[in-house]
């Protein structure tokens, strides 16, 4: 039985014997070594959209993309694939929160479509469909936070949301050859035992993978989901690729023991602040109490001098 290991928070560096049996999918080393298979890809894919006919081949494409000019930031995705009907897919890992998430994946996508305007002058402005699939290890709650702004969810569990543009007086879909995915990983709180459909099986993998010791026996049934894990099996790798992947493990673990530190600070400057205005209450509220017995001593012995 695949077993599920404690988590560790480490302020030191990571050495080899930390890394356990499977690599982590969360990192950029782990992500791309994975989903750079096409047949894991297709598979993935499939799952995730609703593409009519499914996806049955892909390439990868050159994953960065330039702006307008030369003095423009480019952007650089971590895995850009084209299917057999030509629609264009960006999928990305991101394991740190950042504010403006969202805003990032719309340059994205503005990078991607400017790129189709280099067809040249008979182009007839038709567009591909194109796909921005996000894995996050945060919630945009949690990223907003710095700005107070966080994203407020009628429903905690809720893990997907799929973004199109609609009509915003029917709520239908306007223009369907743009969608956005956003997968929250913290809010898939599934065991495996609980997880019922591929596409749950598909996202406990992404988030647990590096804290089994063994393919769970749910998923052994399944040719891609055995291939997937013989691959991810740190013992396969060079010593290279361990270094190079030692290097994403500690540069992401830093990251966010940074960002613990200052979530910290901040929640004991918000706790230093709301005991400041405690005290201020209770100055308030005890001036008040003054004033009511004065007004009440002067309502029945008289103005006091």
């Amino acid at each position: 039985m695949a077993k599920l290991k404690a988590s560790k928070t480490r302020n030191n560096k990571l050495t080899t014997k930390d890394l356990g049996m499977y690599i982590n999918l969360l990192t950029d080393f782990g992500f791309k070594r994975i989903f750079g298979i096409k047949e894991v890809m297709i598979t993935f894919l499939n799952t995730v959209l609703d593409v009519e006919g499914g996806i049955v081949d892909l390439r990868y494409d050159n994953p960065e993309k330039l702006g307008f000019s030369k003095y423009e930031r480019k952007a650089v995705y971590d895995l850009y694939c084209i299917t057999g009907k030509d629609d264009h897919i960006i999928v990305e890992i991101q394991s740190i929160p950042q504010v403006y998430f969202i805003d990032r994946t719309l340059l994205y996508v503005a990078r991607l479509i400017n790129a189709q305007s280099e067809k040249g002058k008979d182009w007839n402005f038709e567009l591909p469909k194109i796909y921005s699939i996000n894995i996050l290890d945060f919630t945009f709650e949690e990223a907003m936070k710095p700005l107070n702004m966080g994203i407020k969810k009628t429903d905690i569990n809720k893990y997907v949301s799929k973004v199109q543009l609609l009509d915003c007086d029917t709520k239908e879909v306007f223009y369907n050859k743009l969608t956005f995915m956003y997968i929250e990983l913290p809010c898939f709180s599934k065991k495996m035992k609980d997880v019922k459909t591929f596409f749950e099986q598909w996202i406990f993998i992404i988030k647990h993978l590096h804290e089994l010791d063994d393919i769970p026996e749910k998923l052994r049934q399944d040719e891609i989901f055995k291939k997937l894990f013989e691959i991810a099996k740190i013992a396969r790798m060079t010593k290279n690729e361990v270094n190079n992947y030692l290097k994403d493990l500690n540069n992401m673990n830093i990251v966010k023991n940074e960002i613990k530190t200052r979530d910290n600070i901040i929640a004991q400057r918000d706790n230093i602040i709301a005991q400041r205005d405690n005290i201020i209450a209770q100055r308030d509220n005890t001036i008040a109490q003054q004033g009511n017995t004065i007004a009440e001593y002067e309502r029945r012995y008289g103005v006091l001098k």
